[in-house]
């Protein structure tokens, strides 16, 4: 069988030795940066893993436990309407209603250590509103708006979780 040589510097594909080796870097760069790829997915669903985001296990994950909360309850009275914004149930946001009729009242479970608060804004008409909040069925504070765009505000304290934790008897 006879043998045919190939001139130097050429393989049976006709690329020279120089072109082939630069493809060969060229693909081990590819291949290299695959296994970056596939090491960083790997690494990120590990950090999943670690933080529950992925859980791996049947178990249903353990549930927070419940902040305690105070029952607010925020009246406002008076005649016409009214512009109201009141800390809500979340504890963190004002919720708002507005041109509201009036009496208004609204009971709410707040997170202890957050303040409790009502805005009252009158319209152009004017007129008397109270405001009032109460804490625990326990009346904090009353307040007075009056006259076109009249603003009052009621608000207060609650403990923190920690104190709510001493018996009555021992504060």
């Amino acid at each position: 069988m006879p043998t045919t040589e190939e001139p130097a510097g050429q393989e049976k594909s006709g690329i020279p030795d120089a072109a082939r080796a630069s493809r060969t870097s060229d693909d081990r760069r590819v291949d290299r940066g695959g296994i970056a790829v596939a090491a960083a997915l790997l690494l990120a669903c590990g950090v999943f893993v670690t933080f529950g985001v992925l859980d791996s296990d049947d178990e249903p994950p353990a549930e927070r436990p419940a902040t305690p909360t105070a029952e607010v309850t925020y009246e406002v009275l008076g005649e016409g309407a009214a512009d109201i914004s009141y800390r809500g149930a979340g504890g963190d946001r004002a919720d708002v209603v507005t041109n509201v009729g009036l009496p208004w009242r609204k009971t709410v479970s707040i997170p202890l250590g957050a303040s409790p608060i009502v805005n009252v804004t009158l319209g152009a008409k004017g007129g008397t509103a109270d405001c009032t909040l109460a804490v625990r069925g326990k009346h904090i504070q009353r307040a007075t708006a009056t006259g076109a765009f009249g603003r009052t505000t009621c608000s207060g304290e609650l403990p923190t979780p920690e104190a709510s934790a001493v018996p009555e008897g021992n504060r």
